[in-house]
């Protein structure tokens, strides 16, 4: 026994040893995405919604209160893009982590005549969240907008598409209904998880087109100058409020809130054509230019929050951020390692760096593709437009064109003066940046 004390003392000492390194892990920054469980986590992606029309965004009119009390519990990125604004690349970037012209996705529908099905290849080709997340022995729920076919192709474990486009499933048929008729199937799949994790893909058809709020909601804002389909539209902004406070009060009434990563996005923006008198039905629900397809903030821009009680401190963050941060962050939070590196940052890192800080991204990146896919395999066949912002400047290249445009957000936040003709310097060395990222006649970009 002699002989073997100092082996047990030794033993002693280096399980001592281990557990102050673990102890020291467990309280260094969470900047190191290592965390001792792994969260729950809520996606929340608004579809078609500019990136102004929120009361904490600033609306003079539209009231968000769950959205904006979301927003003092958060990160908030207000300089958040999507790299495409056309919903189903769109979508296709958050559940895969990469670029449209990397995912192949690139736009809704394919070349006419085209069977639906043979676009399904490319969410069978690559990784997605629910397939990583399974891996850490997560159940996930999809609901709302989703165009891949049955969601068991992504990996999703639950679902309340279909998919099946002899029936209606084009993108996202039952699953619509969430949120428009309640949130039911979301607290039941909750329910039965129990001590299981879970990822909840809530994408609900709101605000988006029919604007068709209930009628408590349209009063609030009928108004002598307003004309009744921006009404409407407002009204289905504070309807969508509605259903995330539903779902947020719901993770409270639980007492799983503190478990549960929340994350906010906009699918792409929407700017309300207006008449001003009325006009043939159909008509009020056509976007505006510059926002829904388009490069410009009004399609692209979208404010990006991030909460997780405990591990990110709540506060405005000026860093840029994208929807391609997504997959990463989430990867971060449940400790997921991704085989092949994903072309975005963790946004929890990110929002712990001093909130005025810009340092660790200058540039971000965007494409827009027709939104009938010219060719499912040829992405640059359908390319219209690629985009950067670095800095508070813009830069938008129009394909087949050789003349950019260039804006000053800092100043001119919804693109009105092209000033390309007299920063000549500026808009090459930013065609530089861009044609590096990707260039049509490329595959692939760099991370």
């Amino acid at each position: 026994m002699g002989l073997c004390f100092p082996r047990f003392a030794r033993r002693q000492s280096r399980m001592a040893l281990l557990g102050l390194l673990l102890l020291t892990l467990a309280t260094t920054a969470i900047s190191t995405s290592c965390y001792a469980a792994p969260p729950n986590v809520l996606l929340i992606i608004s579809d078609d919604q500019s990136w102004t029309d929120f009361g904490f965004m600033g609306h003079p009119a539209i009231r968000t209160p769950h959205i904006d009390r979301l927003a003092r519990q958060s990160a908030v990125f207000p300089h958040g893009y999507v790299p495409s604004s056309l919903c189903r690349p769109s979508l296709a970037t958050m559940v895969t982590g990469l670029y449209p012209h990397q995912h192949g996705i690139t736009g809704n529908d394919p070349p006419r005549g085209t069977d639906r099905g043979k676009m399904l290849k490319h969410i069978r080709a690559h990784p997605t969240l629910p397939r990583w997340l399974a891996a850490k022995g997560f159940r996930s729920l999809q609901t709302g907008k989703w165009w891949e076919g049955h969601p068991r192709l992504a990996g999703f474990t639950d679902a309340m598409t279909h998919g099946d486009p002899k029936r209606g499933g084009r993108h996202g048929d039952l699953g619509l209904k969430i949120g428009r008729t309640g949130l039911e199937p979301i607290f039941q799949f909750i329910e039965d998880c129990g001590e299981t994790p879970f990822f909840i893909w809530y994408a609900p058809f709101l605000p988006h087109t029919p604007h068709n709020p209930p009628q408590r909601l349209l009063d609030r804002y009928r108004a002598k100058d307003r004309p009744i389909a921006l009404s409407r539209y407002y009204a289905m902004c504070t309807w969508f409020d509605e259903t995330c406070g539903q779902l947020l009060d719901h993770l409270d009434r639980k007492q799983l809130s503190d478990n549960t990563l929340v994350l906010f996005v906009v699918d792409n923006g929407w700017i309300q054509r207006t008449p001003q008198t009325e006009v043939p039905k159909g008509w009020r629900f056509r976007f505006a230019p510059g926002s829904k397809r388009s490069p410009n903030e009004g399609g692209v821009r979208t404010p990006i929050m991030v909460r997780w009680p405990g591990h990110i401190k709540p506060g405005t963050r000026q860093a840029l951020a994208s929807s391609i941060d997504l997959a990463p962050t989430i990867l971060a939070a449940t400790g997921v390692r991704p085989k092949k590196k994903l072309p975005g940052l963790d946004l929890i890192t990110l929002a712990g760096q001093p909130p005025d800080a810009q340092a660790t991204r200058k540039t971000i990146y965007g494409e827009i593709f027709a939104h009938d896919v010219a060719d499912i395999d040829r992405p640059s066949a359908s390319l219209q437009y690629r985009w950067l912002r670095h800095g508070a400047w813009k830069l938008i290249s129009q394909a087949g064109s050789s003349t950019p445009q260039l804006f000053n957000l800092g100043n001119d936040p919804h693109e009105i003066r092209d000033l390309a003709g007299g920063q000549s310097n500026r808009t090459s060395r930013m065609q530089q940046l861009l044609d590096d990222w990707w260039h049509p006649s490329r595959r692939q970009s760099r991370p």
